[in-house]
Protein backbone atom coordinates (compact mmCIF):
# COMPACT_ATOMS: atom_id res chain seq x y z
CA UNK A 1 0.00 0.00 0.00
CA UNK A 2 2.80 2.34 1.16
CA UNK A 3 4.45 1.59 -1.89
CA UNK A 4 1.57 2.00 -4.26
CA UNK A 5 1.09 5.49 -2.95
CA UNK A 6 4.61 6.38 -3.38
CA UNK A 7 4.96 5.47 -6.59
CA UNK A 8 1.71 7.43 -7.37
CA UNK A 9 3.01 10.50 -5.56
CA UNK A 10 6.39 10.20 -7.54
CA UNK A 11 4.39 9.98 -10.56
CA UNK A 12 2.46 12.67 -10.10
CA UNK A 13 4.90 15.44 -8.58
CA UNK A 14 6.77 13.97 -11.98
CA UNK A 15 4.05 15.14 -14.37
CA UNK A 16 3.42 18.38 -11.89
CA UNK A 17 7.35 19.29 -12.57
CA UNK A 18 6.60 18.84 -16.64
CA UNK A 19 4.16 21.09 -16.09
CA UNK A 20 6.00 23.63 -14.58
CA UNK A 21 8.93 23.62 -16.85
CA UNK A 22 6.22 23.46 -20.20
CA UNK A 23 4.76 26.54 -18.48
CA UNK A 24 7.92 28.77 -17.93
CA UNK A 25 8.74 28.00 -21.48
CA UNK A 26 5.76 29.31 -23.12
CA UNK A 27 6.29 32.69 -20.20
CA UNK A 28 9.42 32.94 -22.00
CA UNK A 29 8.28 32.84 -25.52
CA UNK A 30 5.55 34.50 -25.20
CA UNK A 31 7.79 37.71 -23.43
CA UNK A 32 10.27 37.12 -25.76
CA UNK A 33 7.56 37.44 -28.52
CA UNK A 34 5.53 40.45 -27.08
CA UNK A 35 9.78 42.35 -26.97
CA UNK A 36 9.89 41.67 -30.77
CA UNK A 37 6.58 42.84 -31.86
CA UNK A 38 7.47 46.08 -29.76
CA UNK A 39 11.00 46.30 -31.52
CA UNK A 40 9.42 45.64 -35.09
CA UNK A 41 6.54 48.11 -34.64
CA UNK A 42 8.73 50.66 -33.41
CA UNK A 43 10.85 50.28 -36.70
CA UNK A 44 8.39 50.65 -38.78
CA UNK A 45 6.99 53.42 -37.27
CA UNK A 46 9.93 55.46 -36.39
CA UNK A 47 11.23 57.96 -39.45
CA UNK A 48 14.89 57.28 -38.27
CA UNK A 49 14.85 53.70 -38.98
CA UNK A 50 14.01 54.55 -42.49
CA UNK A 51 16.59 56.70 -42.89
CA UNK A 52 18.90 54.61 -41.15
CA UNK A 53 17.76 52.20 -43.94
CA UNK A 54 18.44 54.39 -46.88
CA UNK A 55 21.66 55.13 -45.56
CA UNK A 56 22.77 51.01 -45.67
CA UNK A 57 22.03 49.91 -42.12
CA UNK A 58 19.28 47.72 -43.44
CA UNK A 59 19.78 44.16 -44.78
CA UNK A 60 21.26 44.47 -48.29
CA UNK A 61 19.55 41.43 -49.88
CA UNK A 62 15.94 43.90 -48.86
CA UNK A 63 14.39 44.64 -52.34
CA UNK A 64 14.50 48.47 -51.38
CA UNK A 65 18.41 48.45 -50.40
CA UNK A 66 18.53 46.63 -53.88
CA UNK A 67 16.96 48.86 -55.87
CA UNK A 68 17.69 52.50 -54.31
CA UNK A 69 15.99 55.03 -52.14
CA UNK A 70 19.56 56.18 -50.21
CA UNK A 71 19.60 59.12 -48.47
CA UNK A 72 22.39 61.20 -49.66
CA UNK A 73 23.63 64.23 -47.89
CA UNK A 74 24.15 67.77 -48.84
CA UNK A 75 27.95 67.22 -48.47
CA UNK A 76 28.48 64.26 -50.88
CA UNK A 77 26.07 65.75 -53.49
CA UNK A 78 28.04 69.16 -53.35
CA UNK A 79 31.06 67.32 -53.73
CA UNK A 80 29.74 65.15 -56.52
CA UNK A 81 28.91 69.03 -58.63
CA UNK A 82 31.36 71.02 -57.89
CA UNK A 83 28.99 72.56 -55.60
CA UNK A 84 26.05 73.28 -57.82
CA UNK A 85 28.67 74.61 -60.35
CA UNK A 86 26.87 76.23 -63.68
CA UNK A 87 29.29 73.86 -65.83
CA UNK A 88 27.98 70.56 -64.34
CA UNK A 89 24.41 71.92 -65.23
CA UNK A 90 23.04 69.27 -68.14
CA UNK A 91 19.40 70.09 -68.10
CA UNK A 92 16.56 71.73 -66.52
CA UNK A 93 12.82 69.91 -65.83
CA UNK A 94 9.82 69.44 -64.49
CA UNK A 95 11.51 69.10 -61.25
CA UNK A 96 14.47 71.66 -61.46
CA UNK A 97 18.09 72.05 -62.58
CA UNK A 98 19.67 68.75 -63.37
CA UNK A 99 23.23 68.03 -62.65
CA UNK A 100 26.06 65.78 -63.90
CA UNK A 101 27.74 64.56 -60.59
CA UNK A 102 30.07 62.47 -59.69
CA UNK A 103 29.98 60.09 -56.49
CA UNK A 104 33.01 59.35 -53.82
CA UNK A 105 32.48 55.74 -55.41
CA UNK A 106 33.24 56.36 -58.86
CA UNK A 107 29.36 56.37 -59.75
CA UNK A 108 28.42 59.08 -62.51
CA UNK A 109 24.69 60.37 -61.48
CA UNK A 110 22.49 62.75 -62.25
CA UNK A 111 21.41 65.06 -59.79
CA UNK A 112 17.79 67.20 -59.87
CA UNK A 113 17.77 69.91 -57.28
CA UNK A 114 14.66 71.59 -56.39
CA UNK A 115 14.53 74.74 -53.60
CA UNK A 116 11.47 73.84 -50.95
CA UNK A 117 11.33 73.00 -47.52
CA UNK A 118 11.03 69.58 -46.34
CA UNK A 119 8.76 67.32 -46.21
CA UNK A 120 7.80 63.52 -44.69
CA UNK A 121 5.45 62.88 -47.92
CA UNK A 122 8.64 63.43 -50.30
CA UNK A 123 10.33 61.08 -48.58
CA UNK A 124 7.23 58.63 -48.42
CA UNK A 125 6.82 58.89 -52.23
CA UNK A 126 10.75 59.01 -53.19
CA UNK A 127 11.00 55.25 -51.44
CA UNK A 128 8.05 53.87 -53.46
CA UNK A 129 9.70 55.75 -56.80
CA UNK A 130 12.43 54.01 -56.17
CA UNK A 131 11.64 50.44 -55.24
CA UNK A 132 9.90 50.41 -58.93
CA UNK A 133 13.06 49.00 -61.03
CA UNK A 134 12.51 48.09 -65.37
CA UNK A 135 15.60 47.81 -67.76
CA UNK A 136 13.84 50.75 -69.83
CA UNK A 137 12.95 53.39 -66.99
CA UNK A 138 16.23 55.28 -65.15
CA UNK A 139 16.25 54.30 -62.09
CA UNK A 140 16.15 56.62 -58.79
CA UNK A 141 19.22 55.86 -56.86
CA UNK A 142 17.91 58.32 -53.37
CA UNK A 143 17.57 61.77 -52.51
CA UNK A 144 18.63 64.48 -50.23
CA UNK A 145 16.61 67.56 -47.82
CA UNK A 146 19.01 69.35 -46.59
CA UNK A 147 19.33 73.35 -46.13
CA UNK A 148 15.76 74.47 -47.75
CA UNK A 149 16.58 71.93 -51.09
CA UNK A 150 15.01 68.80 -52.48
CA UNK A 151 17.38 66.50 -54.38
CA UNK A 152 16.87 63.44 -56.41
CA UNK A 153 19.79 61.20 -58.02
CA UNK A 154 18.85 59.06 -60.61
CA UNK A 155 21.28 56.45 -63.08
CA UNK A 156 23.42 58.94 -65.29
CA UNK A 157 22.62 58.12 -69.21
CA UNK A 158 25.56 59.32 -71.52
CA UNK A 159 23.62 60.22 -74.60
CA UNK A 160 20.69 61.96 -73.18
CA UNK A 161 18.10 62.59 -74.60
CA UNK A 162 16.91 61.43 -77.78
CA UNK A 163 15.90 65.01 -78.53
CA UNK A 164 19.55 65.75 -78.98
CA UNK A 165 20.14 63.46 -82.16
CA UNK A 166 16.60 63.43 -83.23
CA UNK A 167 15.70 67.12 -84.22
CA UNK A 168 16.45 68.00 -87.82
CA UNK A 169 18.31 71.16 -87.13
CA UNK A 170 20.49 71.14 -90.12
CA UNK A 171 23.35 71.24 -87.80
CA UNK A 172 25.66 67.79 -87.73
CA UNK A 173 23.73 65.00 -87.96
CA UNK A 174 26.19 62.08 -87.62
CA UNK A 175 24.29 60.37 -84.17
CA UNK A 176 20.68 61.02 -85.89
CA UNK A 177 19.14 57.33 -85.37
CA UNK A 178 18.31 55.42 -88.78
CA UNK A 179 14.65 54.08 -89.04
CA UNK A 180 15.57 50.79 -87.04
CA UNK A 181 16.88 52.29 -84.34
CA UNK A 182 14.15 55.15 -84.09
CA UNK A 183 12.04 51.32 -83.80
CA UNK A 184 13.82 50.01 -81.35
CA UNK A 185 13.70 53.54 -79.24
CA UNK A 186 9.97 53.19 -79.67
CA UNK A 187 9.74 49.90 -78.51
CA UNK A 188 11.94 50.30 -75.51
CA UNK A 189 10.32 53.13 -74.47
CA UNK A 190 6.53 51.72 -74.68
CA UNK A 191 7.75 48.95 -72.72
CA UNK A 192 8.94 51.06 -70.01
CA UNK A 193 5.70 52.65 -69.81
CA UNK A 194 3.77 49.51 -69.89
CA UNK A 195 5.61 48.44 -67.05
CA UNK A 196 4.24 51.56 -65.26
CA UNK A 197 0.87 50.67 -66.31
CA UNK A 198 1.08 47.22 -65.02
CA UNK A 199 2.04 48.10 -61.16
CA UNK A 200 -0.84 47.75 -58.74
CA UNK A 201 -2.13 50.36 -58.44
CA UNK A 202 -0.83 51.54 -61.97
CA UNK A 203 1.83 54.34 -62.17
CA UNK A 204 0.19 56.90 -64.90
CA UNK A 205 3.58 58.71 -66.18
CA UNK A 206 1.51 62.11 -66.73
CA UNK A 207 4.38 63.84 -68.23
CA UNK A 208 5.52 61.79 -71.23
CA UNK A 209 7.22 63.34 -74.03
CA UNK A 210 10.12 62.80 -76.37
CA UNK A 211 12.79 65.01 -73.72
CA UNK A 212 11.92 62.17 -71.42
CA UNK A 213 13.23 59.26 -73.38
CA UNK A 214 17.05 59.59 -72.41
CA UNK A 215 19.57 56.94 -74.54
CA UNK A 216 22.61 55.38 -72.74
CA UNK A 217 25.53 54.60 -74.61
CA UNK A 218 24.16 51.33 -76.82
CA UNK A 219 21.17 53.81 -77.62
CA UNK A 220 18.49 51.94 -75.31
CA UNK A 221 15.92 54.32 -74.56
CA UNK A 222 14.73 54.35 -70.53
CA UNK A 223 12.08 57.00 -69.83
CA UNK A 224 12.70 59.26 -67.46
CA UNK A 225 10.94 60.86 -64.95
CA UNK A 226 8.11 58.13 -64.24
CA UNK A 227 6.24 59.41 -61.37
CA UNK A 228 7.54 62.84 -60.71
CA UNK A 229 4.47 64.76 -61.39
CA UNK A 230 2.33 62.66 -58.51
CA UNK A 231 5.76 63.18 -56.30
CA UNK A 232 4.98 67.14 -56.96
CA UNK A 233 1.55 66.69 -56.99
CA UNK A 234 2.14 65.61 -53.20
CA UNK A 235 4.49 68.20 -51.96
CA UNK A 236 3.93 71.08 -53.99
CA UNK A 237 1.22 73.63 -55.67
CA UNK A 238 -0.62 70.88 -57.57
CA UNK A 239 -2.57 73.35 -59.47
CA UNK A 240 0.14 75.21 -61.34
CA UNK A 241 2.10 72.66 -62.31
CA UNK A 242 -1.23 70.63 -63.69
CA UNK A 243 -1.36 74.06 -66.14
CA UNK A 244 2.23 73.63 -67.07
CA UNK A 245 1.46 69.96 -68.13
CA UNK A 246 -1.53 70.78 -69.79
CA UNK A 247 -0.34 73.28 -72.06
CA UNK A 248 2.01 71.00 -73.96
CA UNK A 249 1.52 69.46 -77.10
CA UNK A 250 2.38 65.97 -75.88
CA UNK A 251 -1.26 66.47 -73.61
CA UNK A 252 -3.89 64.50 -74.25
CA UNK A 253 -6.95 67.26 -75.50
CA UNK A 254 -9.33 65.32 -73.26
CA UNK A 255 -7.25 66.24 -70.08
CA UNK A 256 -9.25 69.03 -68.41
CA UNK A 257 -11.47 70.11 -65.72
CA UNK A 258 -13.54 66.98 -66.00
CA UNK A 259 -11.08 64.65 -66.98
CA UNK A 260 -8.12 63.83 -65.47
CA UNK A 261 -4.75 61.97 -66.72
CA UNK A 262 -5.11 58.38 -66.78
CA UNK A 263 -3.00 55.05 -68.38
CA UNK A 264 -4.79 56.48 -72.23
CA UNK A 265 -3.17 59.98 -71.68
CA UNK A 266 -0.06 58.32 -71.61
CA UNK A 267 -1.03 56.18 -74.43
CA UNK A 268 -1.94 60.13 -76.33
CA UNK A 269 1.40 61.19 -75.12
CA UNK A 270 3.25 58.19 -76.78
CA UNK A 271 1.72 59.17 -79.99
CA UNK A 272 3.07 62.47 -80.31
CA UNK A 273 6.17 61.10 -79.78
CA UNK A 274 6.05 58.32 -82.45
CA UNK A 275 5.02 61.24 -84.63
CA UNK A 276 8.09 62.81 -83.63
CA UNK A 277 9.97 59.61 -84.51
CA UNK A 278 8.92 60.01 -87.82
CA UNK A 279 9.09 63.61 -88.95
CA UNK A 280 12.37 63.55 -86.96
CA UNK A 281 10.89 67.95 -85.92
CA UNK A 282 9.46 68.77 -82.89
CA UNK A 283 5.69 68.83 -83.75
CA UNK A 284 5.02 71.38 -81.46
CA UNK A 285 6.89 73.98 -83.63
CA UNK A 286 5.67 72.58 -86.98
CA UNK A 287 2.05 72.26 -86.13
CA UNK A 288 -0.39 75.39 -85.65
CA UNK A 289 -3.87 75.32 -84.08
CA UNK A 290 -5.85 73.46 -81.42
CA UNK A 291 -4.15 70.37 -80.93
CA UNK A 292 -7.73 68.66 -81.48
CA UNK A 293 -6.29 69.03 -85.29
CA UNK A 294 -3.28 66.72 -84.61
CA UNK A 295 -4.49 64.05 -86.78
CA UNK A 296 -6.18 65.82 -89.12
CA UNK A 297 -2.48 67.76 -89.72
CA UNK A 298 -0.93 63.90 -89.81
CA UNK A 299 -3.12 63.25 -92.79
CA UNK A 300 -2.61 66.21 -94.42
CA UNK A 301 1.29 65.69 -94.54
CA UNK A 302 0.68 62.44 -95.62
CA UNK A 303 -0.94 63.75 -98.34
CA UNK A 304 1.56 66.11 -99.39
CA UNK A 305 4.43 63.89 -98.96
CA UNK A 306 5.93 65.68 -96.16
CA UNK A 307 5.71 63.92 -93.47
CA UNK A 308 8.15 61.45 -93.16
CA UNK A 309 11.82 62.73 -92.07
CA UNK A 310 13.69 63.37 -95.10
CA UNK A 311 17.24 62.18 -93.60
CA UNK A 312 15.65 58.84 -93.67
CA UNK A 313 16.30 58.80 -97.42
CA UNK A 314 16.13 55.09 -98.32
CA UNK A 315 16.92 53.31 -94.74
CA UNK A 316 13.30 52.11 -94.58
CA UNK A 317 10.82 49.79 -96.47
CA UNK A 318 7.24 51.46 -97.19
CA UNK A 319 5.21 48.64 -95.77
CA UNK A 320 6.66 49.24 -92.47
CA UNK A 321 6.66 52.59 -92.73
CA UNK A 322 2.93 52.51 -93.23
CA UNK A 323 2.13 50.07 -90.37
CA UNK A 324 3.97 52.68 -88.27
CA UNK A 325 1.90 55.76 -88.75
CA UNK A 326 -1.13 53.85 -88.46
CA UNK A 327 0.20 52.73 -84.68
CA UNK A 328 0.95 56.37 -84.37
CA UNK A 329 -3.12 57.23 -85.53
CA UNK A 330 -4.36 54.84 -83.55
CA UNK A 331 -2.41 55.95 -80.30
CA UNK A 332 -3.39 59.77 -81.23
CA UNK A 333 -7.60 58.90 -81.62
CA UNK A 334 -9.43 61.64 -79.81
CA UNK A 335 -11.22 59.40 -77.52
CA UNK A 336 -9.49 57.81 -74.79
CA UNK A 337 -11.45 54.29 -75.10
CA UNK A 338 -10.72 54.09 -78.45
CA UNK A 339 -6.96 54.01 -77.66
CA UNK A 340 -4.46 50.94 -77.46
CA UNK A 341 -3.53 49.54 -74.21
CA UNK A 342 0.71 50.57 -74.12
CA UNK A 343 1.04 46.73 -73.83
CA UNK A 344 -0.67 46.67 -76.69
CA UNK A 345 1.49 49.50 -78.43
CA UNK A 346 4.60 47.22 -76.98
CA UNK A 347 3.39 44.22 -78.89
CA UNK A 348 2.64 46.13 -82.24
CA UNK A 349 6.35 48.11 -81.81
CA UNK A 350 8.10 44.74 -81.39
CA UNK A 351 5.89 43.04 -84.48
CA UNK A 352 7.21 46.39 -86.82
CA UNK A 353 10.31 46.10 -85.80
CA UNK A 354 11.02 42.45 -87.05
CA UNK A 355 8.89 42.69 -90.11
CA UNK A 356 11.14 45.80 -90.89
CA UNK A 357 14.29 43.10 -89.94
CA UNK A 358 12.86 40.41 -92.45
CA UNK A 359 12.35 42.78 -95.13
CA UNK A 360 15.52 44.61 -95.02
CA UNK A 361 17.12 41.08 -94.53
CA UNK A 362 15.78 39.57 -97.39
CA UNK A 363 15.21 43.12 -100.00
CA UNK A 364 18.59 45.12 -98.88
CA UNK A 365 18.53 48.09 -97.39
CA UNK A 366 16.18 50.61 -99.16
CA UNK A 367 14.65 48.18 -101.46
CA UNK A 368 10.96 50.26 -100.97
CA UNK A 369 10.91 54.13 -99.84
CA UNK A 370 8.18 56.04 -98.32
CA UNK A 371 7.66 59.50 -100.85
CA UNK A 372 3.58 59.99 -101.60
CA UNK A 373 0.88 59.35 -100.09
CA UNK A 374 -0.24 56.42 -102.47
CA UNK A 375 2.87 53.98 -101.91
CA UNK A 376 1.66 54.87 -98.32
CA UNK A 377 -2.43 54.14 -98.32
CA UNK A 378 -2.67 51.98 -101.74
CA UNK A 379 -1.96 48.64 -103.05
Amino acid sequence: MTMSWAVAFGVTGGVASGVTVIAFIWFCMKQCKKHNNRSSETASSDPSALVEWNRGGGSSSATGATHGGRQFSLDELEHATKHFSESNIIGEGTFGLVYKGLLRDGTVVAIKQRRRPPKQEFEEEVYHLSEIWHRNLVTLHGYCQEDGLRILVFEHLPNGSICNHLYDTGQDSRTCPDFKQRLSIALNAARGLSHLHSLTPPLVHKNFKTSNVLVDENFIAKVADAGIVKLLERTDDAGSLTHIITDNIFCDPEVGELTAFSEASDVYSFGVFLLELVTGQEIACLQSGNRDNLTHWVESRIDSGELVDHRLHSTFTSAVMKDLIGLTLWCLTLTGDKRPKMEVVATKLDIILEKERSLTTVMGEGTSTVTTATQLFTG
